[in-house]
C-alpha cells in the first residue's frame, strides 16, 4: 500500500507562488509514475503535470512555463512549483501515482489553491 500526503495549498493573490508538496510512503516502488492534477467546481479533472514511466515530464498547456515539477527521490516527495498564479488556477490539488488521473492506482487527501484577483 501507498500513502500519498500533500501539503503546500493555501489563498494567494494573482502573480504569486506556491509551492505543493507531496510525501509518499509505504511501497513507493509499486509507482511507476507520479504526478499532479486539479479539480475545481463545475470543472473537469486536468491533467496539471506528472513524470512518465520513462521519466520524462508532461505539463499541461495551460500551466507550462509557470508551473514546474520536481522530485527528492532521497525524501520520497513530489513538488509542485506553482508561480504566476491565475485565478483559473483556482482548484484542489491532488498527488496522485500510478494509473490515470481518471482512475490513480494511489490518491492524495487533496490540498485547495485558491488565488484571488
Amino acid at each position: 500500500q501507498v500513502h500519498l500526503v500533500e501539503s503546500g495549498g493555501g489563498l494567494v493573490q494573482a502573480g504569486g507562488s506556491l509551492r505543493l508538496s507531496c510525501a509518499a510512503s509505504g511501497r513507493i516502488f509499486s509507482i511507476n509514475a507520479m504526478g499532479w492534477y486539479r479539480q475545481a467546481p463545475g470543472k473537469q479533472r486536468e491533467l496539471v503535470a506528472r513524470f512518465t514511466s520513462v521519466g520524462s515530464i508532461m505539463y499541461a498547456d495551460s500551466v507550462k512555463g509557470r508551473f514546474t515539477i520536481s522530485r527528492d527521490n532521497a525524501k520520497n516527495t513530489v513538488y509542485l512549483q506553482m508561480n504566476s498564479l491565475k485565478p483559473e488556477d483556482t482548484a484542489v490539488y491532488y498527488c496522485y501515482g500510478g494509473g490515470s488521473i481518471w482512475s490513480p492506482d494511489y490518491r492524495g487527501q487533496g490540498t485547495q489553491v485558491t488565488v484571488s484577483s
